[in-house]
């Protein structure tokens, strides 16, 4: 072999060793969140408008919607490279399969809809089809962005909305501190403060499960879940109960003051252990391809 061809040889394996790594398709991004923007197109108020928007509409409906904003999907095509992501999140429930997915590829200037099994009879691919043509893409040619995506999200849910689907099943959201914390504040405070008027009146068991099954009661009214209700409930009888043990015991002596009542040290060591992305998860969801695909 002459020295001309071995050149050729090496040239032709450089070029494909650069190459090669470039056509290796793009990552799933981690499902941070309902709205995932790898691009920055939307501001912090756009997400955070749109995450409220999505959540309100989970809670209300069970169904789960997502938006995905990327710059490319090449070398695959955004119906392969949104099926991979619907396969990696798995938007909606198990077993009801009633996510979707919106997909944006800006670079690319393609968007596509991913709908879940249980949405095909409502989500069609001709109604996602003129979602896309009809609402988004319009503004997308303007620039509006932000605008396309949520006024395509609206009519995501009101579609979603017609389609007969199983009662959501009441949840705790622990990710959610601005809901819970100040919850939680009132509830130490009560149980000791205001809990110790009860045990001086009923006791001290009778007086502490008075004082849970109040906070319980409040919490259930505020909040709308009896799960977290009746948790704060428990933790309201357990801090008052453990408090009204320790202020009856004179330091130092081990004998008892009398029923004389002071506030104890305050518990700690508790936190929601989720991230500010309000530990939002996909629910188990399946997705066989169905939905449509536009560009602008």
């Amino acid at each position: 072999m002459t020295t001309s061809v071995w050149r050729a040889v090496f040239v032709a394996a450089l070029v494909l060793a650069f190459a090669l790594p470039a056509l290796a398709d793009v990552a799933v991004p981690e499902l941070t969140g309902r709205v995932v923007d790898k691009t920055g197109t939307l501001s912090s108020s756009d997400v955070a408008s749109l995450s409220q928007k999505l959540r309100d509409f989970e809670t209300r409906k069970g169904s789960q919607i997502a938006v995905l904003i990327v710059p490319t999907t090449q070398p695959e095509t955004i119906e392969q490279f949104s099926i991979r992501v619907a396969e990696a999140w798995k938007i909606g429930r198990k077993k009801v399969d009633d996510g979707a997915i919106l997909v944006v590829a800006k670079n690319d200037r393609h968007l596509r809809i991913e709908v879940g099994y249980g949405l095909e009879g409502a989500l069609t691919d001709v109604t996602s089809r003129r979602i896309i043509d009809e609402i988004i893409t319009p503004k997308f040619r303007g620039g509006d962005f932000g605008g396309g995506i949520s006024d395509g999200v609206d009519r995501m849910i009101r579609v979603i909305d017609g389609e007969p689907l199983p009662v959501p099943s009441p949840s705790v959201n622990f990710g959610n501190l601005d809901d819970i914390a100040p919850l939680f504040i009132v509830t130490l405070f009560a149980s000791i403060g205001v809990g110790g008027f009860f045990r001086a009146m009923l006791g001290r068991l009778v007086g502490s499960l008075a004082t849970g099954g109040i906070i319980a009661a409040l919490s259930w009214l505020i909040l709308g879940s009896f799960t977290l209700a009746m948790a704060l409930g428990g933790l309201g009888f357990v801090i008052g109960f453990i408090a009204d043990l320790f202020s009856a015991i004179t330091p130092g002596t081990g004998r008892s003051r009398g029923g004389s009542w002071s506030s104890g040290s305050s518990s700690g060591g508790w936190s929601s252990g989720s991230s500010s992305s309000g530990g939002f998860s996909g629910g188990g969801g399946s997705f066989g391809g169905g939905g449509a695909s536009g560009s602008w």
